[in-house]
Formats: structure tokens, sequence, C-alpha cells
């Protein structure tokens, strides 16, 4: 029956309407892709298959399910508030009170702010680095070269949710096109893996379980969960939890299909040997495979990769931190929502622009400690709440509460254990 037909039910309506995908949804599934493909997935294959065949096999069938389950109960989580417009502030402080909530939140906004900062200082350091080495001109003024950088992205974020939607159409379909590209150029220098369990038990064991973090890290969206949910509720109403939840499993299995690809082509690429010393070099797996293979093609990709890369996981984390930004200050302060935007928008801005001057090498330890904050409330805070709020009980007992609270606790326990 048509939709437009007078006979046809509201409650069928609804259902039409919800289970027809639209641009919307495609332009929100591509701007959680890009914000969780970020530069790190240069170095995801190294440190993932530096663990070992078996290693990889294992954490490529968790990641599926990790990345899925913990986003979903992560949007879930900001759902379940009883007002139709709160933010990730506003429902840590409805459920765990104005102290604690608070606290998460000035946590929340802690860890996607320093990675902000990094990813100013990666932006400036690749495009500087493609302008001397492939274009081969001098290098330009740092301080003209970032604020500009900086203000552009900072400029498409101002310029509305539209906008930043369709950045993010225009950006993700390149970076999945040479992601896919790269994986199939490298098919021909594949070589039969090393087969053979030559691992003590507590060897695999402790591989599976620091890899476990890697895993979170290269594809979480986190930061734009809470944004993504809201723009759901404007649009769909009641209809934003189903809606939520299809437009996160397609960007699951978007995410696994082409980063996976990605990460098994590389590492059928390399032998052990190889990664282990691409390991220790600390360098991303493209740079790596151009020394080796003598590829101007990989090298010629590599600072394009990171370029895309960096500028849709900015866009992404801006997004997180500017939100976070305005929940907090607005809680402390009688100041209009307007003018605190403004402040925020312009303390980051020069914030962000500040590190990309001064290129820190501290920025990897503020990574370093960004993570297990992450980690919590990604993973471990939504699947608390499940016992603690009321509309969350039909979840109570599921197989996956239970998984993603082990992999959120053994992702926190190894991380602590690195630092260490």
């Amino acid at each position: 029956m048509s939709l437009t037909t007078t006979q046809e039910q509201p409650g069928q309506e609804v259902t039409t309407r919800l289970s027809k995908w639209t641009q919307h949804d495609t332009r929100w599934m591509l701007s959680l892709f890009g914000t969780s493909v970020g530069a790190g997935i240069l170095f995801l294959p190294i440190n993932i298959g530096s663990g070992g065949f078996w290693s990889l096999i294992v954490m490529a069938l968790l990641a599926g399910p990790m990345t899925f389950w913990a986003h979903r109960g992560l949007a879930r989580f900001v759902l379940s508030s009883s007002s139709s417009d709160a933010d990730f502030t506003d429902v840590v402080e409805e459920h765990f009170g104005t102290g604690y909530g608070r606290l998460i939140s000035l946590l929340y906004f802690l860890s996607i702010f320093p990675i902000l900062l990094i990813y100013g200082v990666g932006l400036t350091n690749t495009v500087d680095s493609f302008i001397v080495h492939q274009l081969g001109l001098e290098a330009p003024s740092r301080v003209l070269l970032s604020g500009g950088l900086v203000f552009v992205m900072i400029t498409v974020m101002l310029a509305g949710e539209k906008a930043m939607l369709k950045a993010f159409e225009v950006i993700v379909y390149p970076l999945a096109f040479i992601l896919a590209g790269i994986s199939i150029y490298l098919i021909p220098s594949w070589h039969m893996p090393n087969l053979n369990f030559n691992q003590s038990f507590v060897e695999f064991s402790s591989s599976l379980w620091l890899a476990i973090p890697v895993v979170v890290f290269a594809f979480s969206y986190t930061p734009v969960v809470s944004g993504f949910v809201n723009a759901q509720r404007r649009q769909y109403a009641e209809g934003a939890k189903q809606k939520s939840e299809s437009i996160l499993k397609r960007t699951s299995v978007m995410l696994i299909a082409f980063v996976l690809f990605f990460v098994f082509s590389c590492v059928l690429s390399l032998s052990p040997e190889q990664l282990q010393q691409a390991k220790a070099d600390n360098v991303s797996v493209l740079s790596y495979l151009a020394n080796v293979k003598d590829s101007h093609f990989i090298m010629l990709l590599g600072p394009l990769i990171a370029f895309i890369a960096i500028t849709s996981s900015f866009l992404g984390h801006f997004m997180g931190a500017r939100e976070s930004f305005n929940g907090i200050v607005a809680k402390q302060t009688k100041l209009p929502l307007k003018t605190i935007d403004k402040i925020g928008v312009v303390i980051m801005f020069f914030s962000i622009w500040f590190a990309a001057v001064m290129n820190p090498s501290i920025l990897g330890m503020m990574e370093a400690l960004s993570g297990p904050v992450i980690a919590m409330i990604l993973f471990i805070m939504p699947m608390l709440a499940v016992y603690r709020i009321e509309s969350l009980k039909m979840y109570r007992g599921k197989i996956s509460t239970w998984f993603i609270l082990l992999m959120g606790t053994l992702a926190v326990a190894a991380i602590l254990f690195s630092l260490i």
C-alpha cells in the first residue's frame, strides 16, 4: 500500500519511514566512519600484525561485535535521558548525580581535547612534508600554515550540521576508495602466513590482551555519538533508537570491511620480522612498505591518506569536544549558550594552533593518557548504566552487555599496564 494512501495506519507510516534508507542516513554513516578512521589506521596493521597471525585472526573476529555493541550501548545510554534534546553531559548528570556527572563530563572533554591537539600537529606536519618532499617547494611559515589549516577545519564545523555532513561525504569516499585500492594493489605480493602456533598460552594471551586497546581506538567514533543520536532525535523523533542502531550497524560493517581488508593486505605483504622492525622503527605501514618495496605509488598515496584521515577524524573529534565544552560551562555559569559556544571555539582554535606551531613530542603521552577515559566511557559506563537505569533494564544479562563490559575492563587494564 502506498505511503500516501489515506487508509494507511500511522504506525505503518512510521515503520515505512524508518525502514527507508535516506541521504541523511548515508551522510551520518560516512561521518561516523570518517571520525573513526584517523591517522592511527596507518599504524594498525603493524600494531595488530606484529603479535602473530593467529592473534590477528582472533582480534579480527572480535572487532565487529566490539565496535557495534559498544557504540550501540553508548547511543542507548544517551537516548535513555528523559529530555529529548539532552547531550552527553546532561545524561551523565541525570543518571549519576551532579557531582559524578560533572566529573565524568570533564574527563570526557579532557580525553577528546588532547586528540584534537594531536590532529592539529599531524595535519600541519603532513601538509608541510607534502609541500617540501612531493611538490619540491620551500617550507611555508609554520605559523601561517597551521593557522590556515585549523581555521578551515573549524569553519566547516561552524557552517552547521549540513555543511559538516557534506564535508564528510566529500572526504570519506576518496578515503574508502584509496584504502581499497592499496589493499588490492598489494594482493600480488601476498605470501602464505606462518600458521604454526609457536607461542606459549601465556605469550598468546598477553599478545591478545595488549591488542585490545588498539582495536578499541582504531574503530572508535565515541566523540560524535552524542551529536549523532540527537540528530536522529530531531529527524526521526520516537524512531531515533531504531534508526540510530540501523546506521550504527552499517557503519560497523563498513569499518570492518575496509579497515580489516587493508590490515590483512598489509600484514600478508610483510614478514613477521618486517612487522617487528616497523614497530621498532615507529613508522607507519605505508612508509615501511614504500621503503621495502621501493614503491613510488605507495609513497605518493601515504601523505594523501594521512591528510584525508586526519581531516575527517579532526572534524568528528571537534564536534565532540565542542558539545562537551558547552555542556560543562553551561552548568557552571549563567552565560547564554551562544556566548559559551563562541568562547569555546575561540579557546580551542588558539589551543590547537599553538600546539601545531610548537609541535611538541609530549602529545604522544597525552594521547595515551586519554585512552583509559575513552575506554571507560565507551565500554564500561554504558554497561554499568544498564544495571542502574530503569529504562535500560531490558538489556541486563545480555551476552552483548557482559562482552562489552569484559572487553572494556581488559582494555583499561592493558592501557594502564602499558603506561606503567
